[in-house]
């Protein structure tokens, strides 16, 4: 009988609708009548999304890669694969870490032994990859001072590319970058510890830098702001040794903290290689993702594919691995992607990957 009178009612509602009785503007229902579709229960969406986390990139016109640009036609499909581009300008969301500054400003910070700084019309670059957002808490963004640093954040803006890390003061260097994808919110936060000599200036309250994580409570802050606005939260974390597999213990004592605060994925960049993989709470934490198209090193990289599934209350993360080898300034995928998952299994601490590049912990 309660089946009867609830088909009745919609039948009614339907009746009513088709009348032309009740009006709309903008959009908005000004009936008193409630909506046919208010009377049957909707189905939850379900939503499939997917990430495309690539490592560091250099754009700076007098280091090797982009000189191999200039001196190839200047297609930036000649240098990065073809079916790599393909992947990142596919997928629902595109990051990078961009390791140097766009501006035509400024003068090299004193003391740094590397200092890289782009034309900023290699923006358009990033356009052509299909890059979302940038990571811009690095040891690099701010190697040709203020101005320049400045520069760089009018660059993207103008490009249409978000960025995360790093502000015009402290409070935009802090703020998460949410994104809203089939009914799920995705959020990224950005922070640095790399230096060893620390010399990239702290966003402060009135002042530009980037967001560092020395002391993490500040990224603890924002972690647990993305986490309550969010439901997926990706960490990023600029951290580690350079050219080193192994790890620093600091980076799997404040992997857990970040996780504790909030974070569902974690991200690294810095080392220029790739770093091992590790499990807590269930949580996958990539410490680092190496160099994805920045030098003329050979060096196994890859993409990372983080496809999310399910509804906004009951969603699940399948990472993977897309392989890949950086070498003469080339960044090409690999169809036999063994070595790199091998490497990769080798030096993480309690993850396994799969003959199709799933990632997955082991027991």
């Amino acid at each position: 009988m309660k089946k009867q009178s609830t088909f009745l009612l919609l039948v009614i509602a339907l009746m009513v609708m088709t009348c032309g009785c009740g009006s709309q503007k903008g959009g908005e229902r000004t009936s008193e009548l409630p909506a046919a579709s208010a009377l049957v229960q909707e189905t939850p969406k379900k939503a499939e999304i997917v990430m495309e986390f690539a490592g560091d990139m250099n754009l700076d016109d007098s280091w090797y890669v982009m000189d191999y640009l200039h001196s190839h036609g200047g297609e930036i499909s000649d240098c990065i694969d073809p079916s790599l581009i393909q992947r990142m300008v596919d997928a629902d969301l595109c990051c990078i870490n961009n390791e140097f500054t766009y501006s035509k400003r400024g003068t090299p910070m004193a003391g740094k032994a590397f200092t890289f700084r782009g034309d900023p019309e290699n923006v358009s670059i990033l356009n052509t990859l299909g890059v979302d957002v940038v990571t811009l808490a690095n040891n690099h963004i701010y190697d040709y001072g203020a101005d320049a640093f400045l520069d760089t954040l009018d660059t993207l803006k103008g490009a249409g590319i978000d960025y995360v890390g790093a502000g015009r003061n402290q409070k935009e260097a802090m703020e998460p970058v949410y994104y809203e994808i089939d009914g799920i919110t995705i959020a990224l936060v950005n922070a640095t510890r790399a230096e060893k000599n620390v010399m990239t200036p702290e966003a402060g309250k009135n002042t530009p830098g980037v967001l560092r994580c020395y002391d993490t409570t500040l990224f603890e802050e924002e972690i647990a702001e993305a986490d309550r606005n969010a439901d997926v939260v990706v960490c990023c974390v600029h951290w580690g040794t350079e050219y080193s597999y192994t790890l620093e213990e600091v980076q799997r004592s404040t992997a857990r903290t970040y996780i504790d605060a909030g974070a569902d994925v974690i991200v690294g960049t810095h080392s220029h290689c790739l770093q091992g993989i590790e499990y807590y709470k269930d949580v996958p934490v990539f410490y680092s993702l190496g160099n994805f198209w920045f030098n003329e090193k050979e060096l196994n990289t890859c993409l990372l594919e983080l496809t999310v599934t399910g509804t906004k209350e009951d969603w699940k993360l399948k990472p993977g691995i897309v392989p890949a080898l950086q070498s003469g300034c080339r960044t090409r995928e690999l169809a036999d992607g063994q070595e790199v998952f091998d490497l990769l299994e080798s030096i993480s601490v309690n993850a396994g990957i799969q003959k199709d590049g799933t990632v997955y912990q082991k027991e």
